[in-house]
């Protein structure tokens, strides 16, 4: 990866996923109605029944204003997954900035919590966190993997910014090595985390806990390498 996509993707500045960006104020105030009544329908009716006739719908505003802001579906789904990664690093951070100086371990545990909190209490977090949380593709979506940034798939997206806000704990001599430790533990947390709320709706207290064990582990047993 260079060291381009690198800074792009850790600084948040993702592929763009609406046509126009909002400017002025009543804009905006449509664009955040429109992200809010497409998480609100994807708790009613899922991903694959979503379509943006219906978003419209129910934000209130004409089907034209929807597509000056979004291409199409997927273009909904991406700026929705982007609003929700910005919204976890920033709870994130204040959680961070309340119980530093933290490890990897703290860190670890201060993520899961945020995002098992976040799967509890946020509309449509459930069908699409920082990407499609269920396992069909809908129609109208052609590339699922990179709805945060054309250039790289969605965890290490995420792994970017977290090693990003991770400052101190994740800087290594070898910073794509780390970007790589983030993917894979990303990909466990979120496969044993699926599972902790397949069997339970708010979260299998248990499962939640052997999350943070193993990725804790992961780390650890990374550390040396890094």
């Amino acid at each position: 990866m260079s060291s381009d996509t690198r800074s792009h993707v850790a600084a948040g500045r993702t592929a763009p996923s609406a046509r126009r960006r909002p400017v002025q104020q009543r804009s905006q105030e449509r664009y955040g109605r429109i992200l809010d009544a497409c998480a609100g329908l994807l708790d009613e009716v899922g991903a694959t029944a979503l379509t943006t006739k219906e978003v419209a719908h129910r934000a209130r505003v004409p089907i034209g204003t929807l597509y000056q802001f979004f291409a199409g579906k997927e273009d909904l789904l991406a700026a929705l997954a982007g609003r929700n990664l910005d919204r976890y690093l920033q709870r994130l951070d204040a959680r961070l900035a309340a119980a530093a100086p933290v490890g990897p371990a703290a860190f670890t545990d201060l993520a899961v919590d945020e995002f098992v909190a976040m799967k509890r209490a946020v509309p449509g977090f459930g069908q699409v966190d920082f990407g499609l949380a269920g396992p069909v593709v809908p129609a109208g979506v052609h590339d699922d993997l990179h709805l945060l940034d054309a250039g790289v798939d969605n965890n290490t997206a995420v792994a970017l910014r977290l090693q990003a806000l991770g400052g101190e704990v994740f800087r290594t001599a070898d910073p794509a090595a780390t970007t790589l430790t983030l993917r894979v533990a990303l990909e466990a947390a979120d496969a044993v985390l699926k599972l902790a709320f397949r069997s339970d709706p708010n979260g299998d207290p248990t499962l939640i806990a052997e999350c943070k064990r193993l990725v804790r582990g992961y780390l650890a047993q990374q550390a040396p390498a890094r």
